[in-house]
């Protein structure tokens, strides 16, 4: 059973804000380096294959823990790990701003990643619970403002902080905010625990495994190449350890995911279109940055300017949308915003194509970015919503796997298709790869406007809002999926 808190709830606001604050950090830095790479290689004197590491670093050790990261939040207790998740974060961010030279740094980026596994399944789970049903959408909508903010601004904190001070500074600043945050945070969240059961070991090493060499494969890719050996061999390794971790998770009598979970249909519905809209989203992000640099001749901080168009909806249209959601189901904004960040995105790859300047793009990028605030708090709260609370740290650390193993398979699936189109030696060969590029983002987008068809509609949610909504019973009541609690609360 989940473990409840014996003194009166914290205030749904003073939960919203010190988890939010914190996922803002975690997911700001996956990104936030992507407008300092030329200013950190001319610093380290690195070259640009081991800067690559600085991003790699972080999406692997991130990516690959993070559903370990959620069994240790269920057997520690959630605000245990993300209290020392914080802790070790902190110091990571540290690390990184002392390093004297790119080994040190692409060290100090793998500590990151495993600090950011322990917060962001935690953050998200605690933030569940403590929500109400008839709320959660709107809440879920907030929070997810805050991601994609996160995400979209991680280019302009990073030009900013590069340009106006030092690349160091854009990992300083976490030290401060995540000292402000931890005395709120032990004060004001309430304790919860998954149930208790014996350690998967097979589980997670399986699951850390397979995470790892597939989001290897898919980061080494554009350098290496589809058909070397290292790819391949990681790629093909990691399905295994996936085949292998979805069979033994089948049969282990106290499995840490219960692959029943994904048959409760918004749970997997969720998950798939957040996996493809993750992977456009997050190489768009990428290779935008270096558009507007390589091909336009922005700075940093101009580059990073340039996003506020696919910024500033995110903070109006994601809030919004999760109250609307909260009447309508997640079905028709999942599907039809990612229809719009679809569309936003074959405007931009025209107007690259056509070379005519970045105010062309401007439309685009709100339109693409008011498709992305819509269908992100649904996926969030279709996931969330779907289990329950016993079961809401492993729905988390899935969801949040998920949209890392995402964010890697877009970036390499671009870098393909940029390689094969164009390249870097002037600016319009570089905006003819970068075209075709967003045309394959653009494909992903509308590939996950087709799974969001599957998620709930508004008679699924008021069900489960009114507590009648259940998940498809286990095959015996003393069953694993009857332990863990699958279903919706």
């Amino acid at each position: 059973m989940t473990v409840a808190q014996t003194r009166r709830p914290a205030p749904l606001g003073w939960v919203l804000v010190v988890t939010a604050v914190a996922a803002l950090v975690v997911a700001l830095d996956q990104l936030v380096v992507a407008t300092a790479l030329q200013t950190i290689h001319e610093d380290l004197n690195a070259s640009m294959s081991s800067l690559e590491w600085t991003v790699n670093a972080f999406s692997l050790s991130f990516a690959a823990l993070m559903i370990p990261g959620a069994e240790i939040g269920d057997r520690i207790g959630r605000k245990r790990a993300y209290l020392g998740g914080l802790g070790l974060f902190a110091v990571a961010s540290a690390a990184c701003a002392l390093a004297p030279n790119i080994g040190l740094l692409v060290a100090a980026r793998v500590v990151q990643g495993a600090g950011g596994a322990l917060i962001s399944p935690a953050a998200l789970a605690l933030l569940t619970a403590a929500t109400p049903p008839r709320k959660r959408g709107a809440v879920m909508g907030i929070y997810a403002a805050v991601m994609g903010l996160a995400v979209v601004g991680g280019p302009l904190v990073g030009g900013a902080v590069t340009e106006g001070i030092a690349w160091q500074w854009i990992f300083w600043i976490n030290v401060p905010v995540i000292a402000l945050v931890l005395p709120f945070a032990a004060v004001k969240l309430d304790e919860m625990k998954g149930n208790r059961v014996r350690v998967d070991l097979v589980g997670l090493v399986l699951a850390a495994g397979s995470m790892f060499c597939l989001v290897w494969a898919l980061v080494r890719s554009g350098a290496a190449g589809w058909d070397s050996g290292e790819v391949l061999g990681t790629l093909i390794g990691g399905l295994v350890l996936l085949a292998g971790f979805v069979a033994w998770e089948r049969r282990a009598a106290a499995p840490m995911m219960p692959m029943t979970l994904f048959s409760v249909r918004a749970f997997a519905a969720g998950n798939a279109s957040a996996l493809l809209l993750t992977a456009s989203l997050f190489s768009t992000v990428f290779f935008l940055a270096q558009y507007l640099q390589l091909a336009l001749g922005n700075t940093p901080l101009g580059s990073g300017l340039r996003y506020l168009p696919w910024t500033v909806p995110l903070l109006v249209i994601a809030p919004a949308a999760g109250r609307v959601q909260d009447r309508i189901g997640p079905r028709w904004l999942i599907s039809f915003g990612l229809l719009l960040q679809g569309l936003g995105l074959v405007w931009l790859a025209i107007a690259a194509h056509r070379h005519v300047g970045y105010p062309s793009c401007v439309a685009a990028l709100v339109i693409s970015g008011i498709g992305t605030s819509m269908a992100m708090p649904a996926q969030q709260s279709a996931v969330m919503t779907s289990v329950s609370p016993a079961s809401m740290g492993k729905a988390a650390g899935t969801f949040s796997s998920v949209r890392q193993l995402g964010g890697a398979l877009g970036i390499a699936v671009l870098a393909a298709v940029f390689a094969a189109n164009g390249s870097d030696r002037s600016p319009a060969q570089f905006a003819d790869g970068f075209s075709a590029a967003i045309l394959a983002a653009a494909l992903m987008a509308f590939l996950g406007a087709v799974f969001g068809l599957f998620a709930p509609g508004r008679s699924s949610v008021m069900g489960r809002a009114e507590g009648t909504g259940s998940a498809p019973a286990p095959a015996t009541p003393a069953g694993p999926a009857a332990r863990e609690g699958v279903g919706v609360s």
